[in-house]
């Protein structure tokens, strides 16, 4: 008689996913632009870098950014590590910089995230449900 496996028994989870891709276009376009000069030059590179090898995976349970050096690099943030959420817009507001400021201190740095409005909106509202959930009933907010 044979065992069922551990991992059949286990329930799966669902994940929905919200964004997953690179960086924004229009990012790359601008710094190619500028680095026609030579001061945009190292800008231009940087763009290159992040349009080759960095990809963000956003779900309705984690956060998962691919990157640094031919993308080997790979974080992952939950929402509840999540204390605040931080952005600035880039590109006339068409794409933007946000960083993840988590419960222990360290900061996650997201650069040219493409609509970075709506992802930002649904990091909050997905950091505030997950901490409604831990949060005792009776406690309030």
């Amino acid at each position: 008689m044979s065992q069922p496996s551990s991992a059949a028994s286990q329930p799966t989870i669902q994940e929905t996913v919200f964004y997953e891709g690179g960086p924004a276009r229009g990012d790359l376009i601008l710094n190619l632009l500028f680095g026609l000069t030579v001061i945009g030059l190292p800008f231009a590179v940087g763009a290159i870098v992040r349009a080759l090898w960095l990809r963000f995976r956003i779900t309705s349970r984690r956060i998962e950014v691919n990157g640094g050096w031919m993308g080997r690099d790979r974080t992952q943030v939950v929402y509840s590590q999540i204390r605040e959420v931080r952005s600035v817009p880039r590109g006339f507001g068409a794409w933007g910089d946000m960083v993840l400021v988590l419960k222990d201190g360290a900061k996650l740095e997201m650069r040219s995230v493409p609509r970075f409005r709506e992802v930002e909106a649904y990091i909050d509202e997905r950091r505030q449900a997950g901490s409604a959930a831990a949060r005792p009933k009776g406690m309030a907010a």
